[in-house]
């Protein structure tokens, strides 16, 4: 067997130790492992009667090429966000099983989030064999409980916002904390719970400023050291904005004035409230470093059972996490819906805050 890997997508902490695992596993069974570099594009930047673009294309992955990399963050593969059916010379589908076919890879483990897994699934409708691995600080990839970065993200998070109350305590403000999570507003909420910060504006849930200004006021003015905290994820909104302000955020993140929430949130409490704030976003922060325990574990162990499935004669598959159990499921479930805060059992949208409305029976992460 050759088999072919990539990441794409923005990188986690955990994606090298998936691909050191997927390359030790091959490896053991004498399989050979091609590493396609920055995703997607790296494959479609090949022409097969090439050896030069097929060498800045791609890499064979050794045992001694791999050897420590667990130990590190980001990918070394690199990475990009391409889907090539999106591309302005249209649809790329077949230029990219071209390549594949060229270069003699029997099947393809992809290491993604919903964009990247969404053409994944796209090419295993076309017969391809290919084991998907979902991977994304956001924890948001349908069909499975864990996705690869998350655990570093909250604990990254976490830290950051335990190390900035010593700012926002001394200058007596109201601290602002900007975190990651378009889509869903799980890494703030377990961010915002584990660091038990006042109150949490999720994705799910627009923020009534009429409601959450005064909790915060109220959170500051009760607190002896005369501070409060809040944390934010960046696809959060203020209920009643304007479609002014929704025509710039579709802007290109370069052509943006400072409108993102955080700013905006900040912007009200001092208007509003007449207090000053600090505010922070953590951005690419969340994703730099090493991984966590947990991320070095799932990461080593979905891609150890990649390998298993293809050796066994599976294809078509997505790793998962479902209960704190390993399994798989058809490479085209993450279309099948969106995964989101269980704002009913996990989230009081009066409060602003993370309630613990079950627990027994619940994985470790209560969804």
């Amino acid at each position: 067997m050759r088999i072919g890997i990539l990441t794409g997508g923005g990188d986690v902490p955990g994606l090298n130790p998936c691909i050191r695992s997927i390359m030790m596993s091959a490896d053991d069974l004498g399989w050979e492992v091609v590493g396609f570099r920055r995703g997607w594009e790296g494959v479609l930047g090949i022409d097969p009667d090439d050896p030069e673009s097929i060498a800045s294309g791609s890499v064979p992955l050794t045992r001694d090429g791999v050897r420590g990399i667990d130990r590190t963050g980001g990918t070394i593969l690199h990475t990009s966000r391409l889907d090539p059916r999106t591309l302005k010379t249209g649809d790329q589908t077949a230029k990219v099983l071209h390549v594949l076919d060229a270069l003699g890879i029997d099947a393809m483990i992809t290491l993604g989030g919903d964009g990247t897994l969404r053409f994944s699934a796209h090419l295993a409708d076309q017969g391809v064999p290919v084991i998907s691995i979902p991977k994304t600080m956001d924890n948001d990839v349908y069909g499975t409980d864990y996705c690869i970065g998350f655990s570093t993200a909250v604990s990254r998070s976490v830290e950051a916002i335990n190390a900035l109350r010593t700012t926002v305590e001394s200058h007596e403000r109201i601290g602002v904390i900007e975190l990651f999570g378009r889509r869903s507003g799980e890494t703030a909420l377990l961010a915002g719970f584990l660091a038990q910060v006042d109150r949490t504006v999720i994705s799910e849930v627009p923020a009534d400023l009429g409601r959450l200004l005064p909790l915060l006021a109220e959170d500051k003015a009760s607190n002896p050291a005369h501070y409060a905290m809040c944390v934010i994820s960046e696809g959060a909104s203020i209920h009643g904005e304007t479609s002014e302000t929704g025509a710039e955020l579709s802007k290109p993140a370069s052509e943006r004035d400072d409108v993102g929430i955080g700013h905006r949130l900040g912007r009200a409490i001092q208007k509003q409230l007449g207090c000053g704030i600090v505010h922070q976003e953590l951005a690419y922060l969340m994703r730099a470093g090493e991984p966590d325990a947990m991320d070095r574990m799932v990461g080593l162990a979905f891609g150890g059972l990649a390998i298993q499935l293809l050796q066994r004669g599976e294809k078509g598959r997505m790793v998962t996490l479902k209960g704190g159990n390993y399994g798989h499921v058809p490479a085209g479930t993450l279309l099948e819906g969106t995964k989101s805060v269980d704002v009913g059992g996990l989230y009081d949208p009066i409060a602003y805050r993370a309630k613990l409305m079950r627990i027994e029976g619940m994985p470790m992460f209560l969804y």
